[in-house]
Formats: C-alpha cells, structure tokens, sequence
C-alpha cells in the first residue's frame, strides 16, 4: 500500500494540483489586499466615504447604532450592506482573475507566433533528388 501511494503521489498530476492550490492561496492574498487596500478606499471616495458593510436592519425588537452592536446583542438583522460588499469585491477580483487570464493567454499566442527557425542545409527533396542523380551517373 505504500508503494501505491508514493506511485499516486509521484504522478504530475497530484504534484500540479499542489503547486497550483499553493500559487492560488498566495495569489488569493494578493488580490484580497488589491481589493482592501488599493480599490475599495477608490471606491470610498467615490460614494463619498459610504460604508456599505454597516447596512442592516433589525428583524425585530430594539434599535442599534452599528451592526457590531447588534449582533453582540443577539438580535436578528438582515446584513444587507455586508451582501452587497461581498458582490461588489466578487467581481473585483473576477475582473482582475479574468485580466490576469487575458495577459497571460495574450503572452502565450505570441509565443506561437514566433517563427520557427529555418532549416540550414538542403531540405530532404534536395536530398532525394541528388541521391537519383547520383545513382544515374552510377549507371550510366
């Protein structure tokens, strides 16, 4: 059984998969700090400073100044605002995910592009046809 899992384990596939989750945790860290700290403070200025995370309302008795304090009070609230902050960061970084795919895809078709290196030396229908001469001048 060990010979087995070490054989799973060696295959490209697991050690892929691995790299690739490992990449995509660092990666996940990137992004979440692009969004935090560079785009939402942009988008701040633009509401004007409007928190959207702080949005609620009580599902039932009592009034509350923040959600913190709401929810540190057991009340039942609707965390709309924390919603709606979670769609607007989704597509922040699936737009990000989808402009790091475009430059990367863009990078690989002009790798495809580039030209191959042209032979040097007579190409194999030169090869063949001084072979037949060769062979004529033999006879002959």
């Amino acid at each position: 059984m060990l010979k087995e899992f070490r054989t799973f384990i060696a295959r490209g596939n697991v050690i892929d998969l691995a790299v690739g989750i490992i990449i995509g945790a660092a990666f996940t860290a990137i992004v979440n700090s692009l969004v935090k700290d560079l785009i939402n403070p942009i988008i701040g200025v633009i509401t004007g400073g409007v928190d959207f995370t702080n949005l609620f309302v009580v599902l039932g008795p009592g009034t509350f100044d923040s959600l913190a304090a709401a929810r540190e009070a057991g009340a039942a609230v609707f965390a709309y605002g924390a919603f709606v902050t979670a769609v607007i960061n989704f597509l922040i970084i699936a737009f990000v995910v989808f402009m790091l795919v475009r430059a990367v895809n863009s990078m690989k078709r002009k790798e495809a592009v580039v030209p191959a290196e042209t032979p040097t030396g007579p190409t194999q229908v030169q090869l063949l046809t001084e072979i037949r001469d060769a062979l004529r001048e033999g006879r002959g």
